[in-house]
């Protein structure tokens, strides 16, 4: 197997982020030009802004968070040389459960099923940690 496929999941985690900064640009200047921000204390303060802006506020600090882990083992793994079927489709449904939760996180919010694709990604990233840390052994 080509040791570069770990790339394309992590390509696609980076698309993610991309997109959710330009949805935060987008949810930020409508809701300027709603008036439906304290304008003395946005630059300071997240409760300045509106609900709606704060949920992809903070899924855009999710982005910075557990998948920076992510970055981290896919370039393990690469440069281990123990990209495989198992380490790919791992990386691929770390990135498809980070998708969904972003999807569920500035959509319904539903938090039981955000918990439900948090832990999914979760489990996902320990299973790439194990493969990693075996490849160490």
């Amino acid at each position: 197997m080509e040791p570069k496929l770990i790339f394309w999941p992590v390509l696609a985690q980076v698309a993610l982020t991309i997109f959710m900064f330009i949805r935060i640009a987008i949810v930020k200047a409508k809701s300027l030009e709603a008036g439906d921000v304290d304008l003395s204390r946005r630059a300071l303060h997240p409760d300045a802004w509106p609900d709606y802006v704060l949920q992809v506020t903070n899924n855009v600090r999710n982005q910075f968070e557990m998948p920076v882990l992510f970055y981290v083992i896919a370039l393990g793994l690469w440069a281990l040389g123990e990209v495989n079927v198992a380490t790919l489709a791992l990386a691929w449904i770390y990135v498809a459960s980070r998708l969904a939760h972003a999807y569920i996180h500035t959509g319904s919010n539903i938090v039981k099923y955000r918990l439900m694709m948090f832990k999914l990604s979760t489990v996902a990233l320990v299973g790439l940690f194990a493969f990693a840390v075996k490849a160490m052994l």
